[in-house]
């Protein structure tokens, strides 16, 4: 097959695609103005986590604006729109601020989200092309980038649309953690390699809680004890344990949320655990790097969590692992 493109003429479209994207960042950066100050503001004041949401190749954007967001120190998680009202709403609390991203503000797909942010009072910061779109007009804050010229001559492929909006992104980020006084150090430790290169030899079980404050409660006790040990607890979850205390599962405070939401209060503190509990908890052997344990934790899949089981060869905890302990640990 006869290659349309040598490679010289390779290396000058590459060449004029950054070049046409760069003037696309200089263009959007002049326009930036009181709407980046306000979902600036609102991000700045809230009180609960960052939901980050986008369909699409805006989702895959949004994925990275809330990886960088949780790594310079602001709370943050994605939250698809479609997965939303399939029991993920249950992950959206009071005092959570949402940033929704959409290159053109409109989209069935958001007919679901936006309007469980409205009903849980739960602010939008809209990161769109359009300042006049249905996104928009359901946001309290929008930074509109205006129209954009797809670099590449691929049609309506998001080229350009996605580098600003990753762009803003960043910006939004850093002004969040500089506002904080977030420091370098600060984003060292948080970054799993910073672990590893001040904490090298750190193991889990030098940090992990231990019996006899460890919460559990039997396979078949009801979800009303199960709640009263993570009260207990305070970690945030209760271990699920059978007659032998082999680990079957675990109910942790935000399975919680999502069990009342689908299912309402009738009869549910009466539920048997082991009908709800998750069935697969996340483990971690005690010799492990503290370092191994947080990565484990970021990049668990289908999203973050806070902390990890610790269990014997026999599959008996042994202890927990809160991100909390680690981030405790103050290097500086």
């Amino acid at each position: 097959m006869t290659r349309a493109t040598t490679p010289a003429q390779g290396v000058e479209r590459a060449r004029a695609l950054l070049e046409e994207q760069a003037r696309a960042l200089t263009a959007v950066a002049g326009r930036i103005d009181e709407g980046f100050a306000r979902g600036l503001a609102l991000l700045a004041a809230r009180t609960g986590k960052v939901v980050v949401s986008g369909v699409g190749k805006s989702g895959l954007v949004a994925r990275k604006i809330a990886a960088t967001l949780t790594s310079t120190g602001t709370p943050a998680f994605f939250l698809h729109p479609v997965e939303a009202l399939h029991g993920d709403a249950g992950l959206v609390e009071t005092g959570d601020v949402a940033l929704v991203l959409s290159k053109s503000g409109a989209g069935d797909e958001l007919d679901g989200v936006l309007p469980l942010f409205a009903r849980l009072g739960v602010p939008v910061v809209a990161l769109t092309e359009h300042a006049d779109s249905p996104l928009a007009r359901a946001a309290q804050a929008v930074i509109a980038f205006g129209p954009l010229d797809e670099a590449g001559g691929l049609g309506g492929a998001p080229t350009t649309s996605a580098l600003v909006s990753m762009a803003l992104g960043d910006a939004l980020a850093t002004a969040l953690a500089r506002d904080r006084g977030f420091k370098e150090d600060d984003f060292a430790f948080l970054h799993p390699g910073g672990v590893l290169g001040r904490r090298a030899l750190l193991r889990v079980r030098d940090l992990m809680h231990t019996a006899p404050g460890l919460p559990s409660v039997g396979r078949e006790e009801t979800l009303h004890q199960a709640l009263l040990a993570i009260m207990a607890g305070r970690l945030g979850l209760a271990l699920v344990v059978d007659g032998a205390g082999v680990l079957c599962g675990v109910l942790t405070d935000g399975d919680l949320k999502r069990i009342l939401l689908a299912r309402g209060t009738d009869d549910l503190f009466a539920t048997p655990v082991e009908t709800v509990m998750n069935r697969s908890p996340r483990t971690i052997d005690g010799e492990a790097l503290v370092a191994a344990a947080v990565r484990a934790m970021e990049e668990n899949e289908p999203g973050p969590i806070t902390a990890l089981v610790v269990v014997d060869p026999a599959g008996r905890p042994e202890g927990v692992l809160h991100l909390h302990d680690c981030l405790r640990l103050g290097v500086r």
